[in-house]
């Protein structure tokens, strides 16, 4: 029987060691998403659309009781608080590169504050504001000056702890643009918003963002390794999400 040529053997004993790494990096470096996208793509098969569209939509949303609560209100003051999503419709927005990604902006759901140096942050207590922002934590997890700045968006808990400790890495993943939207859930205290994310290739994947509201602020939400805690995946369409991108 014809032995394995030495090439033959040390292909295969990197490709485990390749995809270890990978992963590995997929999970330092959540803040930077094109990551962990970049290997879920690289995954064969796909993912069907979610089986319902988000429940509903507006950036005006009507008063409810917890309006009058002043811990509910946005930490820079956006006034909208909303107890049901009533994001049903492709919401306006100003956007902006950052890093490699277009960001959405609105004087009602934020970002509220923006730095001299490009981070933003504070978003209103409702739907809208759960989107934009998953939308710019994604954006500026792809710019390399601002991801040390990132853990300041992310909930308390080990997740923070561990994006705060872990180097991230440098990756060379294909580039993707924000192509739609899906809200899973909402509440007041906790959201998931769906983004699909469509690759110059005209690959999409499903990319789930789950936040929570806290300190007047959304804040996303990792798992005790600095993972997201739904995992990526490729989809067929955009079946299910409401198409909304800036490029």
């Amino acid at each position: 029987m014809p032995r394995n040529s030495g090439h033959m053997s040390d292909d295969q004993a990197r490709r485990p060691n390749t995809r270890r790494r990978i992963i590995g990096a997929a999970i330092a470096m959540v803040i930077g998403a094109a990551v962990i996208v970049g290997f879920v793509v690289s995954r064969p098969g796909g993912k069907e659309s979610p089986a319902t569209p988000p429940a509903s939509a507006s950036l005006a949303p009507t008063a409810t009781a917890s309006q009058e609560v002043e811990e509910d209100v946005s930490i820079c003051g956006l006034t909208s608080v909303e107890s049901e999503s009533t994001l049903d419709q492709v919401p306006d927005a100003e956007w902006q590169i950052v890093g490699t990604v277009a960001a959405p902006a609105n004087a009602a759901a934020g970002p509220g504050e923006i730095t001299d140096t490009g981070f933003r942050s504070c978003y209103a207590h409702t739907a809208a504001g759960a989107l934009f922002a998953s939308a710019n934590f994604l954006a500026m997890g792809t710019d390399s000056t601002l991801r040390a700045d990132l853990p300041q968006l992310v909930a308390e808990g080990p997740g923070k702890i561990a994006v705060e400790t872990v180097p991230a890495e440098r990756s060379e993943s294909a580039r993707a643009q924000i192509a739609g939207f899906a809200v899973t859930s909402y509440s007041l205290d906790a959201a998931t918003i769906d983004l699909a994310l469509a690759y110059s290739d005209a690959q999409l994947v499903s990319l789930p963002i789950k936040v929570v509201w806290q300190d007047g602020d959304w804040k996303v939400q990792l798992d005790d390794t600095g993972a997201l805690p739904i995992a990526p995946a490729p989809l067929q369409s955009l079946g299910g999400y409401i198409p909304w991108s800036g490029v």
